[in-house]
């Protein structure tokens, strides 16, 4: 990353920090409801938890401050934000898809006079959406820049922005302050062991952010992070790694070293993580990963169509049959969450017929599909602005970044935008009536051998299944009983790992309802004016 050129010393009237603590405030806003945010879930089954992961990142800048310093953490997604808090700095976090809520968090403490700090994935890649908002940007990985922002606080001279353009080696990430965080709000625990991918996905921003040499932490800190979120009862965890096969050899190591923890501590933490696909062609790395207790995987599948997967330059998804590789991994007893995308200059109106029936053959019933977007700064953003095919920029700072499945930036090159709208609702409608999630899940437990133990206790299971039952399952009507019904006889065929088995039946209809719920309410807003006719004009430039 280029660094600014106009860095000055902010003018911002700093609090008097010489008789007190300073009294650090750090926000994670709330994300737009989408796919991933399991609102019914929440809701209507597994009831007191209220979001998946406490915000890793903001208790690794808690790490990273000054010991003396008063520190509290407050996640938007399990708890009101107060703007009437005392805090002298208020640091806000964010991705692109919370960009909307981050600004109106930012504006409302500094209308009331408070010191306010940006940063996170999106001001690292864009950090000039927010120099006019905030007093500090930081830009960048924190570990380095945010120990000498403190330091310019406490001596008045801090900057209006902090930029980190190189990669920081992770010896010198902290062990995050999990005192901090409400451990009974959330239904996992995150770590991170590497970051970097050494891909070259077009439209992906991790490699911009990041880098494609992946780094990684040493086993004593991993070892450390583990021991704390053991001592704070947390059972599940996922690791946030960009990309955990990214180096294939400390994945190895790690995935030993986990199975060794896991023994020595007499402990069973289960496993979720990102991957990439083409771990299926190394079954000792499965081999590993099932041993070490990991349940599910969410893996960018992204398309069937090899042109498309050609055109992003996603080459490590063409080396082998992708339907082949989905059910190798489910043969190691591992769970697959996938992403899938619509929208390349590959696809046709074909294409959703074309992902409808792959991601029913594969089983895969917790599944994703958004349209194309191009992120700033991406290889995939510049090749859109070279050719006139980026909306406006208007959009981009609204709907546009949420990409919740019916949201791009770009003009699709095949069809219409109103086709890959229609097209996507249609998809998602289809993957989730009934007969499909049925469907889904019994092609899943074709090749799922000894399915993934998830950690509930017997009371929590049995919140999860009335729950399920009452709300979702009989809510739904006759023909959802009966293949909810159906899906538990299929289970039952395996009587020896039955439990386990329809323990993978909640969970999966669990998530496809939640899905279904988001779907039904929010798939079938007619589309925006402004977001028609901007297709319609760029359209018309490109005489497409």
């Amino acid at each position: 990353m280029q660094s600014l050129q106009f860095i000055r010393p902010s003018r911002k009237f700093l609090p008097a920090t010489v008789n007190r603590p300073v009294k650090l405030l750090l926000i994670w806003p709330a994300f737009p409801e989408g796919f991933w945010t399991f609102n019914w879930v929440f809701e209507n089954v597994i009831r007191g938890r209220r979001a998946v992961n406490p915000p890793l990142g903001l208790a690794t800048i808690a790490a990273l401050s000054p010991r003396e310093w008063e520190i509290s953490i407050v996640d938007e997604n399990v708890e009101p934000v107060d703007f009437e808090v005392d805090a002298d700095i208020v640091a806000v976090g964010g991705m692109s898809v919370q960009y909307s809520r981050q600004l109106q968090i930012i504006k409302g403490f500094r209308e009331r006079g408070h010191y306010v700090v940006a940063g996170g994935s999106f001001s690292t890649l864009c950090p000039e959406r927010y120099q006019q908002h905030v007093d500090t940007v930081i830009a960048g990985e924190a570990e380095l820049i945010w120990p000498k922002f403190c330091q310019d606080y406490m001596a008045a001279r801090t900057l209006t922005m902090y930029i980190e353009s190189g990669d920081v080696p992770l010896s010198a990430s902290p062990l995050p302050r999990h005192d901090l965080i409400k451990w009974d709000k959330y239904l996992a625990g995150a770590v991170q062991f590497s970051r970097g991918c050494p891909f070259l996905c077009e439209f992906c921003d991790i490699i911009v952010m990041f880098s494609r040499k992946p780094r990684h932490k040493s086993f004593e800190q991993m070892e450390v992070e583990l021991d704390a979120l053991r001592s704070n009862g947390v059972r599940n965890v996922v690791f946030v790694d960009d990309n955990l096969f990214g180096h294939p050899a400390q994945c190895r190591k790690l995935m030993t070293f986990l199975i060794d923890y896991q023994r020595r501590r007499h402990y069973n933490f289960v496993f979720g993580g990102e991957i990439t696909i083409n771990v299926a062609g190394h079954g000792d790395v499965l081999d590993l990963m099932r041993e070490a207790n990991f349940a599910w995987l969410f893996i960018g599948i992204e398309s069937p169509s090899t042109e498309a997967l050609s055109e992003t330059r996603k080459g490590q998804n063409l080396h082998m049959d992708l339907l082949e590789a989905v059910r190798t991994i489910y043969a190691h007893g591992i769970d697959i969450f996938g992403g899938f995308i619509v929208g390349f200059d590959a696809d046709d109106i074909s294409i959703f017929a074309r992902q409808k029936d792959f991601i029913i053959d594969a089983g895969i019933v917790i599944a994703m599909v958004g349209m194309l977007m191009a992120p700033p700064r991406t290889p995939l953003y510049e090749r859109m602005r070279k050719e006139g095919r980026l909306l406006p920029d208007d959009l981009q700072q609204g709907t546009a970044l949420i990409n919740a499945g019916l949201s791009t930036n770009i003009v699709p090159l095949r069809m219409t935008g109103e086709q890959l709208r229609e097209g996507t609702v249609g998809l998602h409608k289809d993957l989730l009536d009934d007969r499909n999630i049925y469907l889904r899940l019994v092609n899943k437990l074709r090749y799922l051998q000894s399915p993934p133990n998830y950690h509930f206790d017997v009371r929590e299971w049995w919140g999860i299944f009335s729950g399920l039952m009452v709300r979702g399952i009989i809510g739904g009507g006759p023909r959802r009983c009966f293949y909810f019904t159906v899906s538990v006889l299929h289970a039952m065929k395996r009587p020896l790992s039955f439990p386990r088995t329809i323990r993978t039946v909640i969970t999966n209809w669990s998530y496809a309802l939640a899905l279904r719920d988001y779907v039904d309410r929010t798939l079938d807003v007619p589309a925006t004016e402004p977001s028609s006719q901007a297709h319609q004009e760029v359209r018309e430039h490109l005489h497409v």
